[in-house]
């Protein structure tokens, strides 16, 4: 028996997915470099070479693009804090990895968007949606200093001012990031880490 020529319903889902993740990846570019309010669904198509009509194919309107950019976004900052915590670490160590792979991510299409445009331009709908996932991030951020107080890996400190400290400076990487700067996401990150945790004081012989 013959293979047929036509592909199977998987298939044809697996390919529709990865077209739509084209969009969306794409989109978030252009979002990144000219503005949500300054691109137009006619500039996304141009940049994949097909058709307006074939965009509404993967996407109702400008406005799901820009949600489905942030969402998956903010569930690939989510992912990655939970694949770098829980593993026996002290809180200190797992904040530092958690850091790390923030910046990596907020360096990507779909974590720059989260930064560089957000949730402000959609629905209050939809931007309630979206802030609860952030809220879960910055709980992770939360979490892990209030254990390191505890387990003295952490000086005492307020653990709400130290999550949005860190994680607002870490975020404005986004802001200034660009792929042809001399300095690569890791480098940035070991850089910045370094500065937020130890500061910029010399640290003096307590022996």
């Amino acid at each position: 028996m013959s293979d047929s020529p036509w592909k199977t319903a998987a298939d044809r889902r697996s390919e529709r997915e990865e077209k739509r993740i084209a969009v969306l990846r794409t989109a978030a570019q252009a979002f990144n470099e000219l503005g949500y309010h300054a691109t137009s669904l006619d500039d996304i198509a141009r940049r994949l070479n097909v058709t307006k009509p074939t965009i509404y194919y993967y996407v109702k309107n400008k406005e799901e693009i820009l949600f489905e950019c942030v969402r998956i976004g903010l569930e690939m900052l989510d992912s990655a804090s939970n694949d770098v915590t829980g593993h026996g670490g002290s809180a200190y160590d797992e904040l530092v990895a958690v850091m790390t792979t923030y910046v990596d991510i907020v360096t990507m299409d779909f974590g720059m968007c989260v930064i560089r445009v957000g949730e402000e331009p959609l629905t209050e709908d939809s931007r309630r949606t979206l802030r609860g996932l952030k809220r879960r991030i910055d709980l992770k951020f939360r979490n892990l200093i209030e254990r390191g107080i505890a387990e003295g890996s952490i000086v005492p400190c307020d653990p709400k001012i130290a999550a949005f400290t860190l994680s607002g400076a870490l975020s404005w990487v986004a802001r200034w990031y660009s792929p042809d700067g001399d300095l690569d996401p890791g480098e940035i990150a070991r850089q910045s880490i370094a500065l937020l945790l130890n500061g910029l004081r010399p640290r003096r012989d307590m022996g």
